[in-house]
């Protein structure tokens, strides 16, 4: 089977704990709380499951322990019409997970690693490989065990003729610098506005995808609320978001990556691709938890029409 993406990512659930009043005390006390939840988490899984959803035929590779944690993201992917044939299951590692207490206008996330960061570039097949049209990586920082290989794996991916995309998440340690040299094998860059300003030390939104392009082909930036800013060649175009009410913004951006996507792999005008890239972004945020809210290709499209 061919595969229009192949995802190399990370495989975590999130298990969210949700109280407007959230007030979580030591000394061993015991705080009730209204909804709990698990989800889908991880950047590239909550992206795999809105590439599967718009209709493309999505693969991914990750690393997770045989245990329950494990088992519920392969289930729960595979449910969402995600192929996880070339998953790993390491039977030395455990899963990881995320605790994430939420509360009004606020949340605080616990993380346990776990094999959040043991995928290496090697464990991608040749045959994996030339089975997909386009080979997508999140969660860069967080992937350390991947790092070290991705500039030589988006090279060769791009000598077997696939597309490359690269959405690297915020860096927690601080360190840009590891991420420069992956940028000229990459063909979509997504970041965030935050984390263009961080990579280039740019004043702005604009002179941050100015300073990209000169290393991507397309740049598609997010700006949360704001909507999207994109770069191809020499061109810049904004687009501006919808008011929508929201519920939970997990997963916003990966869903808006997916969007991009589609519309980039099937040939589309890349603003109309920017298009749909913001109504999935924007439809996501109306649920709690990163795939809930999810739309297929015929309600993003039906979105689209009632704001242009």
């Amino acid at each position: 089977m061919k595969f229009d993406i192949l995802v190399a990512g990370e495989l975590n659930p999130d298990l969210i704990l949700d109280d407007p009043e959230l007030d979580v005390s030591f000394g061993q006390v015991e705080t009730l709380v209204r909804d709990a939840e698990l989800t889908i988490g991880s950047s590239s899984a909550i992206f795999a499951c809105q590439a599967a959803r718009l209709g493309l035929r999505t693969a991914f590779i990750g690393v997770v322990g045989d245990d329950l944690f494990g088992r519920f993201m392969l289930d729960s992917l595979s449910e969402r019409g995600v192929d996880v044939t070339a998953c790993i299951v390491n039977p030395e590692l455990h899963t990881g997970f995320s605790v994430i207490l939420s509360r009004s206008g606020d949340r605080a996330i616990l993380t346990h690693p776990g094999a959040i960061a043991a995928l290496r570039a090697d464990q991608l097949s040749e045959t994996q490989l030339k089975n997909a049209t386009h080979l997508h990586v999140a969660s860069f920082f967080l992937q350390q065990a991947l790092q070290p290989g991705l500039k030589d794996l988006f090279a060769h991916a791009q000598s077997l003729h696939l597309t490359t995309s690269l959405d690297t998440n915020w860096d927690p340690g601080g360190h840009w610098e590891s991420v420069q040299e992956i940028l000229p094998c990459t063909n979509v860059f997504f970041p965030n506005e935050n984390e263009a300003l961080a990579l280039t030390g740019a004043a702005d939104a604009e002179q941050a995808v100015a300073q990209l392009a000169g290393k991507i082909p397309i740049v598609a930036l997010k700006l949360g609320a704001e909507g999207a800013l994109m770069r191809a060649g020499t061109k810049t175009q904004r687009l501006t978001a919808p008011h929508v009410s929201v519920v939970d913004t997990v997963g916003a951006g990966d869903s808006f990556d997916a969007g991009f996507l589609f519309g980039y792999l099937k040939g589309w005008p890349l603003m109309r691709a920017l298009e749909l890239a913001v109504a999935c972004g924007s439809l996501s945020v109306q649920a709690r938890g990163g795939t809930a809210g999810q739309p297929n290709l015929e309600t993003a499209l039906q979105y689209i029409q009632q704001w242009e």
